[in-house]
């Protein structure tokens, strides 16, 4: 069986947002579809460890913020790879609060989708979260990003927790390896694959790891380059 087929699925990339009390908090999300036109309904599903997750379970609202192709990872990596539990996702991100009071990020949205949580469904060790949608609007002009152009042009991974997450088989990590060796970022998970390069920092494919500038940093979190380690 080759689970990669399930690559050949669309997604996009959106931010989740939600409130609980006083506290927002926020996740990259793929599994986003609108189910039904009258009345408007949407689903998303979410990991059950993730604090978005509990918050929505309490509060009962989301907004879903579709990113465009020019997002940057450092947004991308923000949101999806720390924890509400220990940092505040929202210092220096452009947002607003929306009509039930879930934040709506802006910074590189072209829309966003206000929801009231109609109801949940059980996915193992995700939630899907089925939402009535309250309010919507285009906040820019743009192409909306697919999940294809953020692993084939910005040279992202699926998080440990993301539902499209798979893990690579020992052949394929062996044959991957032999060919040029990849480096996996400890903070992050961000793996650099001398294959790709790495496009942001303008470092072109075929280019070893030992041979990335000293100042060379992390696309998704910044960490340098002594919190990489060869991938196994």
């Amino acid at each position: 069986m080759n689970l990669k087929a399930l690559h050949k699925i669309s997604y996009g990339m959106y931010v989740v947002t939600t409130r609980m009390g006083e506290r927002i908090n926020g996740q990259i999300a793929n599994a986003v579809m609108q189910t039904t036109s009258e009345p408007a309904t949407v689903a998303v599903c979410l990991n059950k460890k993730n604090l978005t997750h509990e918050f929505i379970l309490a509060s009962r609202i989301f907004t879903i913020s579709v990113l465009s192709t020019e997002a940057s990872m450092a947004l991308i990596g923000n949101f999806g790879y720390k924890s509400g539990r220990d940092a505040d996702k929202f210092d220096g991100i452009n947002y607003h609060n929306g009509t039930m009071g879930a934040p709506i990020v802006t910074d590189n949205a072209i829309a966003y989708i206000e929801c009231e949580l109609l109801d949940h469904f059980d996915a193992g060790t995700h939630t899907i979260f089925l939402g009535k949608v309250v309010d919507a609007d285009i906040l820019a002009d743009g192409e909306p990003m697919t999940y294809a152009f953020y692993h084939i042009v910005k040279g992202g991974i699926s998080p440990k927790n993301a539902p499209t997450y798979i893990k690579l088989d020992e052949n394929s990590a062996k044959s991957m390896e032999a060919k040029m060796r990849r480096y996996q970022c400890t903070v992050c998970g961000y793996i650099y694959d001398p294959a790709k390069g790495d496009p942001i920092s303008n470092i072109e494919p075929g280019t070893p790891f030992d041979e990335l500038p000293y100042n060379w940093v992390c696309p998704i979190c910044g960490a340098d380059k002594s919190a990489f380690k060869p991938v196994e």
